[in-house]
């Protein structure tokens, strides 16, 4: 029986990564009423990790990388939940036709917290990464700014032909907004976990 407690006690480093994680996520719920200062905050970190890129000249790949994956996460925060290529709206809401219908908030893919809180770890994954010389691989930097633009210019222009076509607009700026949609779905349509939760 001594050894079946002791094996049911959490060890010091157990228990100090659950008071860790406990903080953490206590801070990321306070802070998804404050969507100006989370970016106001990720900005810093990201002119942050360019900074010491430009300083050292070095670590172009981890920069190109970041970049891809920021650009994907902003895909994905651009994006419907569901598709409306593949999506039947048949059994399930859909995006008003006309301005008679009544309006349904856009639901993104990826929400506006869940947006910030990638990029602000990935940028700062990749600061972390540039203390370590094995990630500083060679490479002819301007080839990977050129092949970045040309990777963005038709992601984007893929990602405003399907708007277009589907007839969707990935903000609520200027829509009308019944009952207390505006602070269900947030300013940034989707995001805004804890806005809902506070009275009009």
């Amino acid at each position: 029986m001594m050894e079946g407690s002791e094996y049911d006690e959490p060890s010091g480093f157990d228990q100090t990564r659950a008071n860790l994680k406990r903080a953490t996520q206590y801070w990321l719920d306070k802070s998804t009423i404050y969507p100006l200062q989370r970016w106001l905050a990720f900005t810093f970190i990201f002119c942050l990790f360019f900074l010491r890129i430009y300083l050292i000249q070095g670590y172009f790949i981890v920069a190109y990388g970041l970049g891809i994956f920021l650009l994907n996460n902003f895909i994905a925060f651009l994006s419907p939940l569901e598709d409306p290529a593949t999506a039947d709206y048949d059994d399930g809401p859909s995006l008003p036709t006309s301005s008679q219908e009544e309006y349904k908030p856009f639901t993104r893919r990826l929400p506006e917290f869940k947006f910030w809180l990638t990029c602000t770890r990935g940028t700062g994954t990749s600061f972390f990464m540039t203390f370590f010389p094995m990630f500083d691989v060679p490479v002819f930097w301007p080839i990977l700014v050129m092949y970045f633009c040309v990777l963005f210019f038709m992601t984007m222009k893929k990602q405003i032909a399907h708007m277009y076509k589907h007839k969707y607009i990935p903000f609520s700026f200027g829509k009308s907004k019944y009952a207390n949609a505006g602070r269900e779905e947030g300013v940034w349509g989707g995001g805004g976990a804890g806005a809902g939760r506070k009275g009009v």
